[in-house]
């Protein structure tokens, strides 16, 4: 929920429950009280539109959404279904999971092209300097 507006302040009534809830989750992760609010209701309205994704650490320690059940990044079920040239059933066989786990994937990337399109670019900078560190290990054993 990586969002570039600038933030719009609102008021909710909230019960001392989710209150307590949020200031320990918040205290727990090093996250302020808003921070926390915003990305956990981001996430849960992202929920209610796509049930069948939910959001998981990724690359660098980055939230990013997965496809439920699996260990599928969207952006990884996007450039499955690319590499199949748009074929849902054909990426689904590859993946081994359901077309419509694979559908669910594309119409979270339709609604939310830019997050996923960042995710992706996240993860191959990611992998770029591990495998850079990686190269060099292999060079200093040499």
């Amino acid at each position: 929920m990586r969002d570039e507006q600038a933030s719009v302040q609102r008021s909710f009534r909230l019960s001392r429950r989710t209150i307590d809830l949020l200031d320990a989750e918040a205290a727990a992760g090093g996250e302020s009280r808003n921070a926390l609010t915003d990305r956990l209701l981001g996430e849960a309205l992202r929920l209610e539109r796509q049930p069948l994704i939910r959001f998981q650490p990724g690359a660098a320690g980055h939230r990013q959404p997965l496809v439920v059940g699996t260990r599928l990044y969207v952006h990884q079920v996007i450039a499955t279904v690319r590499a199949s040239e748009g074929d849902i059933d054909e990426a689904a066989d590859y993946l081994g999971i359901a077309p419509r786990l694979v559908r669910a994937a594309v119409e979270y990337y339709a609604e939310f092209e830019d997050e996923v399109n960042e995710d992706a670019a996240v993860a191959k900078r990611f992998e770029d300097e591990e495998r850079a560190r990686w190269e060099r290990q292999q060079r200093a054993l040499a």
